[in-house]
């Protein structure tokens, strides 16, 4: 097992493609620390691990005394932290740009960008004082953030910003062998991937069912990313349903 030893904090652990990757990193023998607002939702990804070892930490991502509780813990139960997972998201509703409130968009900042952003400080304090030092930290960005999708200007804007962070991270952290990557995805089958298969407004203002793929090649994925050893760095992976609108969107 790749990760037999190493400690990883996946946030947004409770559905989708946090919970997928969290299982996925305890089947591979990582001991995992399961982090998101719903206590219930992180508890039954819990029990999906079986025999893994996992650590369930409720936390507020957009609070940073929450998520400075979030990496005590999981220095105090395992002992370091190896990588940092940083999936937590959300999206406003997808109404025209003029439409949208400041609490709408806000919300979406909060938890995309600054809840990334204060894993991400968190992480380097432990990471660069750990013995051994150094980590890696994978963000999760989206296909979004080049190519956007009809009424989706605060989840592109902040998956544009991840970008930054996800650069500005990695060099700042060359000092401390931080290592930081950004994954990108397109359509994964998750729940969140549910109105693909419904219809989805597209750029010509016509409503098309777009092809999906199944979840487990993005565990995949980040699987790799995670172990590889801090010499070598995965930048940027794009993963997505081969058959999606994505080159030449719109």
């Amino acid at each position: 097992m790749k990760g037999q030893g190493k400690v990883a904090i996946v946030t947004g652990a409770g559905s989708g493609i946090g919970r997928a990757v969290a299982l996925g990193m305890a089947r591979e023998g990582y001991r995992v620390v399961l982090a998101g607002r719903r206590r219930a939702a992180l508890e039954e990804t819990a029990s999906l691990a079986g025999s893994g070892e996992v650590l369930v930490v409720p936390t507020d991502v957009t609070r940073s005394d929450e998520v400075a509780s979030l990496f005590r813990q999981a220095v105090e139960r395992f002992g370091r932290v190896d990588v940092l997972f940083n999936n937590a998201g959300m999206s406003a509703p997808g109404v025209p740009l003029e439409d949208l409130t400041d609490d709408q968009w806000r919300a979406v900042v909060d938890v995309n960008l600054t809840g990334a952003f204060l894993c991400t400080r968190e992480a380097f304090r432990v990471m660069k004082a750990q013995t051994p030092r150094g980590g890696r930290i994978i963000n999760n960005g989206s296909i979004s953030a080049t190519s956007p999708r009809p009424n989706s200007a605060p989840y592109t804007a902040t998956k544009h910003a991840i970008t930054g962070l996800t650069k500005s991270t990695s060099l700042d952290g060359r000092r401390y062998d931080i290592a930081c990557g950004q994954i990108d995805i397109g359509n994964a089958a998750t729940e969140m991937a549910a109105p693909m298969m419904r219809g989805v407004l597209q750029a010509n203002g016509t409503v098309a069912v777009e092809p999906v793929m199944d979840v487990a090649h993005v565990v995949d994925a980040v699987l790799y990313m995670a172990g590889l050893p801090l010499e070598a760095n995965v930048q940027f992976l794009t993963v997505m349903a081969t058959k999606m609108p994505f080159v030449g969107r719109g």
